[in-house]
């Protein structure tokens, strides 16, 4: 399969093309820069799973590539530190990618393919007296560099002759130092204003297996120095990285230049995306499944794309959302609304509808035969005849809503109340005549009537109208399924911001979990992954982990716009 996006949304050409690298790239093509092609490259480190940001890159870099005839894209796994990565990583990632819609046929690489032209390419600047061993140690090496506002200090060994720094090297690699003892540096300038110039690290010694190499290397490249020599031996054209980079940019071009490496690749900087009410730090992500703050790597409130994926999210309404933010210089925060929309957006024309009785309260109707059940068709989708329909079995005793009952309604509540009459979804008009309690006073059981001449919930013959609809699931053949109300896992918008502990704003109503909803019996056989709009309710996803024929669970992937929340909202602004 041809690396390529195959996102079903339409956008407007400019929507797509009119940003400033795909215009750097036009302009590349124009002048027959790169011989007329266009190579990039998404080089995840396999130290964790991929998260919302990551999908932002590589829509880009995949989807660049795929829009220029012989654009190729590869995944490249950046694995030069055996002691945080591990395999787990590296298949979540690639199923990631896969998931996304995009594949790299047979690009795929890992910066461990290049350790042997890696450490030539580091004994080449040392013979050129453009490396050193350095035995400072870690705090030392800090303590040289400097500040932004002061200049860094040379190393008592930054003159070491090339025999001794071949020697030291060697040992390096021999296995004879431990970790830190002794460090590789290029020898560029002490001075720079830009701290990434001052004699960076380049190698380093970590008695670590690798999970790729094994024990064949005890020093690693790092993480400057193997990105753009990667980039240049893959022939990558444009390397696309987010703007934190944008200050490494000079020590990119100054290892490219000083080994006169054939290719050179052009890096462009990129804004990073940030959504209010999520964190993308992995280390933050790391610190929530650490500390069980979470389920885990794929709980359905994590950014991550295997917990999106869990949640019910789509790969498309995931590119549509990457297409609608666009790529920037400027750093700036998603409204997580945008987000949803997309996914709203979706999932609307292709998920069918069925009814699902959330917080269930009985419903008895006492003028319909007891012993009777019928059939109502109703259609999967108002709008999409091809999806079908499916038979509502209807009974004397139902399930609706807690919250469609009020014994006291307020003004603009257009659901049951005693004496008021509401239409139930595809079926009848019901009035509720009476409420049983229990011993505490709280609603068990509404005592209802239904007319019979409104069945499949049209306007009875004398023309009275009802202005509320609710939905219903019959009681002896409702199944009973756990429904997790996801929310954000955060209750401010840029959690974490200014230093503070972001762990003390995670939301605790981030997830509510319903052990006892009614779904309708066309649901008995859903499938992990299925998603369906409960009406009136939200959209959801079965959950791919914990359900099963026996025991089925829900999850919401987002809501419906709710009229009756904004309008109970505006009631409370009111009051206050």
């Amino acid at each position: 399969m041809k690396a390529q996006s195959t996102n079903t949304t339409t956008h407007s050409e400019s929507s797509v093309q009119n940003n400033f690298i795909r215009q750097i790239i036009a302009e590349d093509l124009k002048t027959n820069k790169n011989e007329g092609q266009v190579v990039t490259r998404f080089p995840p480190e396999p130290n964790g799973y991929l998260h919302i940001g990551h999908a932002k890159s590589i829509c880009l870099n995949f989807g660049i590539a795929s829009e220029h005839k012989g654009g190729q894209c590869y995944l490249r796994f950046d694995d030069t530190n055996p002691s945080k990565e591990d395999i787990e990583y590296v298949e979540s990632i690639k199923a990631d990618v896969h998931w996304l819609g995009y594949d790299w046929e047979n690009r795929l690489r890992h910066s461990s393919d290049y350790f042997e032209r890696l450490h030539e390419y580091a004994i080449a600047l040392i013979k050129m007296g453009k490396a050193y061993v350095c035995s400072l140690t870690t705090e030392q090496i800090k303590e040289h560099r400097g500040t932004l506002r002061e200049p860094g200090k040379n190393s008592p060994y930054r003159e070491r002759t090339i025999e001794e720094n071949l020697e030291l090297f060697a040992r390096m690699k021999a296995g004879e130092f431990a970790d830190g003892e002794q460090v590789l540096r290029a020898k560029i300038d002490m001075a720079s204003p830009n701290i990434n110039m001052r004699d960076p690290i380049i190698y380093r010694v970590k008695n670590v297996a690798h999970h790729k190499t094994g024990n064949k290397w005890c020093i690693y490249p790092m993480y400057d120095f193997t990105h753009c020599l990667s980039d240049a031996i893959e022939g990558i054209t444009h390397s696309l990285c987010t703007l934190e980079f944008e200050d490494h940019r000079p020590l990119y071009d100054w290892t490219l230049n000083t080994l006169n490496t054939q290719s050179h690749p052009q890096q462009i900087e990129f804004a990073r995306l940030s959504l209010k009410y999520m964190v993308m730090s992995k280390r933050k992500l790391y610190e929530l499944v650490e500390n069980n703050h979470v389920s885990g790597w794929d709980d359905p409130r994590m950014p991550t794309l295997v917990g999106m994926r869990r949640r019910g999210y789509t790969p498309e309404a995931i590119r549509d959302f990457c297409d609608c933010i666009g790529i920037t210089k400027n750093d700036t925060q998603i409204e997580m609304g945008v987000l949803e929309n997309c996914i709203r957006s979706d999932l609307d024309p292709k998920t069918a509808r069925v009814m699902a009785v959330l917080n269930p309260l009985r419903v008895v109707i006492e003028n319909y035969p007891e012993d009777q059940v019928e059939y109502f068709d109703a259609p999967y989708h108002p709008k999409e005849a091809n999806m079908g329909s499916r038979q509502v079995p209807f009974s004397q005793v139902l399930y609706i809503e807690q919250d469609d009952f009020l014994e006291e309604p307020p003004k603009k509540f257009f659901r049951l109340a005693p004496g008021r009459e509401v239409r139930l979804r595809y079926a009848y008009f019901l009035t509720c005549q009476s409420v049983v309690k229990d011993d505490k006073g709280e609603i068990v059981e509404l005592r209802c009537t239904y007319d019979p001449e409104t069945r499949g919930g049209s306007n009875p013959p004398d023309g009275r109208k009802v202005k509320g609809t609710i939905h219903w699931v019959s009681e002896a053949h409702a199944v009973t399924a756990e429904i997790r109300l996801y929310d954000r896992l955060f209750n401010q918008p840029n959690p974490g911001a200014g230093g503070t502990d972001f762990t003390k704003v995670l939301n605790p109503n981030s997830v509510e979990i319903l052990t006892n909803s009614k779904v309708e019996p066309s649901l008995a056989n859903a499938q992990a992954s299925n998603r369906y709009q409960f009406e009136r309710q939200g959209y959801f996803c079965v959950d791919n982990v914990d359900s099963s024929e026996k025991a089925l669970v829900f999850n919401r992937i987002v809501t419906l716009r709710d009229s009756w929340a904004k309008i109970e909202k505006g009631n409370m602004n009111k009051k206050s």
